[in-house]
């Protein structure tokens, strides 16, 4: 007999702990190679764990809420044993049949028969009775690990940083209509689409140039300056919010930013993110705007000292060369840590991202 350990995969340099979150198989159950078998959560990330082989899961170690580290063996699977369906149990192809007590199958022909004199004999009965209103109740559930680090991160955001938040607003016409202009040619060129994050990213750090505090954060008496820009992208998950990592972002052109962002995107809503993907970030965008938010303060990912709100664009009057026009209309929100950056710089800064959206020759479309 060959039993195979199922383990827990590493979780990256700084996590050292785990929840197994549940098993998708049971012992008994077959599974093939690369099957996922079980969840485990960490403070940061939901990861699967798959078999290495194909067999039976012959033992459970861990159960779903328990505590697990990486390499700890959590099952067994048996990679010689063969399972048989037992001989009386209804096959799942077979749902419209139904077992008597004593074990005998009915005909479907019979079920469905049944089924209609019994559900009509049901109707009337329901319908003689009086409707009874839905019972008031309350359910309590656990909150998983990765909410309950998500309200510890946000709880010490606000009780370390003295956060305060200015807004602004930006014409995207410009940038609208160039993604109109050139939109074909890019996807043509580049084999994506051209999205509208890429611009913010590029405008953000086009003004970390000039203001590279909005890019540092404090530890201690210290403040710690970043030469590179690593922008954490707010991604919304059905597990909760979660904020992957572009990596250098300052040296990237809006094509390779927009392809960046799908596969961390898309790894995000599938599960395939790794720990590595979620860590060093040093500033973070979070776009409201594609749940139809208008405004917003958003928190601060510590120990970052600058995050960028985007909201929904809205066709609004406003004033040029004293006319009235309709321009679709963005409010920008920067919520940054005043314990090190003055308010003139943080106006500046958003400023200098308004100016770039504005005026878009400045960013590189690289056809």
């Amino acid at each position: 007999m060959a039993d195979v350990e199922i383990k827990v995969p590493s979780l990256g340099e700084s996590e050292t702990e785990a929840t197994l979150v549940s098993w998708l198989k049971k012992e008994g159950d077959t599974v093939l190679a690369d099957d996922v078998v079980a969840e485990v959560e960490s403070d940061k990330i939901t990861m699967e764990v798959v078999a290495l082989e194909a067999g039976v899961l012959k033992r459970i170690l861990k159960q779903a809420g328990e505590q697990v580290v990486p390499g700890e063996v959590i099952g067994f699977i048996d990679t010689e044993a063969v399972t048989v369906e037992p001989a009386d149990r209804p096959s799942p192809a077979r749902s419209t049949e139904l077992e008597e007590p004593g074990g005998a199958d009915v005909s479907k022909g019979k079920v469905e028969g049944e089924l209609d004199r019994v559900g009509k004999g049901q109707h009337e009965q329901q319908d003689a009775r009086p409707r009874q209103a839905e019972e008031r109740r309350e359910e309590r559930v656990p909150m998983s690990g990765l909410r309950k680090r998500i309200a510890e991160r946000l709880k010490m955001a606000q009780n370390t940083a003295a956060m305060l938040t200015t807004f602004n607003e930006v014409n995207m016409q410009p940038v609208l209509d160039l993604r109109k202009r050139f939109g074909d040619a890019f996807r043509e060129r580049h084999g994506i689409k051209l999205g509208l994050m890429s611009f913010f990213v590029q405008a953000v750090a086009q003004a970390m140039a000039k203001y590279p505090a909005l890019n540092a954060y404090i530890d201690g008496d210290d403040i710690v300056y970043h030469n590179y820009l690593d922008v954490g992208i707010a991604v919304s998950t059905d597990r909760g919010l979660i904020v992957p990592v572009l990596r250098n972002a300052e040296k990237l052109s809006l094509a390779d930013i927009e392809r960046g962002i799908a596969d961390l995107a898309r790894r995000a809503r599938e599960g395939g993110l790794l720990p590595d993907d979620l860590k060093g970030g040093t500033f973070t965008i979070t776009n409201g705007g594609v749940f139809g938010s208008l405004l917003s303060t958003p928190i601060l990912n510590p120990p970052q000292s600058g995050i960028l709100g985007m909201h929904t664009i809205q066709k609004r009057p406003v004033v040029e060369d004293d006319d009235i026009v309709i321009r679709p209309m963005m409010y920008l929100a920067l919520t940054y840590d005043h314990r090190l950056i003055d308010g003139a710089e943080a106006v500046r800064f958003l400023v200098a991202i308004k100016e770039a959206l504005e005026y878009p020759a400045s960013l590189h479309l690289n056809l």
